[in-house]
Order: C-alpha cells, then structure tokens, then sequence
C-alpha cells in the first residue's frame, strides 16, 4: 500500500514510535527513524523494519527542538532517499510538575520539543512535499491536549498547540495535495506511563483498560492512506475523552 514511499518518524526508537515505524514498514514504506539519544534502541527498529518486511531504514540521530539540527538531518534523509513522503511527529517528552511550583525550564522544555519540534520538521519537509504536489503529515497529540490533565499544564498546552497547529498546516497545505491530521492518544501501554497502574484516570475509560503501541500505529496506518481526510483529530483512547 506504501510501496516506494518514504516515512519520517520522530521519537522512532520506542514505544508508540517504534510501533509506528514497523506498521508503516510492514505496508512498504521505507523508513527513516529520528531518535534523541538511544542509538542502539533505533538501530533495532531499522534492523526489524529491514529484516520483517525487506524496506530501506535508517537512523538519524537529532533533537527536534533544534531549528538547524532539523534541517541538517532531512538534508541526510533526503541524500539517503531521495525524498519524503509522510511524516510523522511522535518525538515527546514529559516533565510533570503543579503549575504552582513549575520550574521555567521545565516548560519550556516540554513545548520546546513537543510543539516546536513538530514545527521544524514540518517546515523543513515541507519543500519536498510542495515539490512532490504530496505529503502526510501525522502529528501525536494528546487528550491532554483536548481536556487538560493537572500536573501537566506543560504538555497539556504542547499538545494543544499540536492540534492549532494540525489544522493551520491543513489548510495551508491543502491545495499543494498535502494532508496534515493528528492523534490523540489517551492512556497507552509505554515507559512514559509507566507506573500510572493506579492514576483514577484509569477507571474513567469507558472501555475499561489502557490501549497498546499497535493501536496507536494501526491509526496512523489509516491516516497514512486516508487520502480524503485532512484537518482531523483522531482519537485513540478508549473514549475516554468522549
């Protein structure tokens, strides 16, 4: 179904980005894994991606908040591939905190990488998708961002500001024949969940458990190929967020 196409994910080397990366790769798109620090986590995933379904996988070593670091690294991909044709911006990071006593950093760390991340890889694909009059761009919100979650004012507003900015992106790109949605995930099944067993969050999903990588990524696999959906947010979250 992706036969030929290139994916770009971010936060590729675990959890709901590693399971992303082999959906896409188990549909035939080569893939391109952007990690932070784990190299020999992301190298793992391109060993999968290559040896389960026969595609071209690379890792690429860069932090999404740096604006030059970003473009540097799509100048590699686009060596290595020769273009881009999906996106998706997964990479996230957590630092929980009351608003009260938040530390600056703190936030601005959290929107740094989770809201201008996104940004910049979007800015610095989106030439090639203009050029190829063709692009999916996949943004991985949250129901924090749709609902507010105390203790995380932080990646609440990061991941609302991922919704904006889904929808600005959507419109302006429309025309060039580029699609841009979201995911919501709610509570799913990672290390950044994890030791969240008890959160009473938890009983208030009306499907009475926490959700997996694979049903996040079975999502994307939709919107990858969804080629008459664009501006959306999808959620993948028991309901939780109904």
């Amino acid at each position: 179904m992706l036969k030929g196409k290139t994916a770009v994910v971010t936060g590729g080397s675990r959890g709901i980005g590693e399971a992303i990366a082999c959906k896409l790769a188990s549909m035939g798109a080569n893939i391109a894994v952007i990690y932070a620090g784990n190299h020999d986590a992301a190298e793992n995933v391109c060993s999968r991606c290559k040896e389960e379904n026969g595609v071209q996988a690379r890792a690429y070593q860069c932090n999404v908040a740096d604006f030059s670091a970003v473009k540097d690294t799509v100048a590699k991909i686009k060596a290595d591939f020769g273009t881009v044709h999906i996106l998706v911006n997964n990479a996230g990071i957590t630092r929980d905190g009351m608003l009260a006593m938040m530390k600056e950093e703190d936030y601005d760390d959290v929107l740094d990488t989770n809201l201008k991340g996104a940004f910049n890889m979007i800015r610095h694909l989106s030439g090639l998708f203009i050029r190829n009059r063709e692009g999916c761009i996949i943004n991985i919100t949250s129901v924090a961002g749709m609902m507010g979650n105390a203790g995380q004012c932080n990646y609440s507003a990061s991941k609302a500001g991922l919704i904006g900015l889904t929808k600005s992106v959507a419109k302006e790109l429309a025309p060039k024949g580029i699609r841009c949605n979201a995911l919501a995930p709610g509570f799913i099944a990672t290390d950044m969940t994890e030791g969240q067993t008890e959160n009473p969050l938890l009983k208030m999903i009306p499907l009475g458990t926490m959700g997996k990588p694979e049903d996040v990524a079975e999502a994307v696999a939709y919107l990858a190929s969804a080629k008459y959906v664009t501006g959306e947010v999808l959620r993948v979250d028991g309901g939780i967020a109904m």
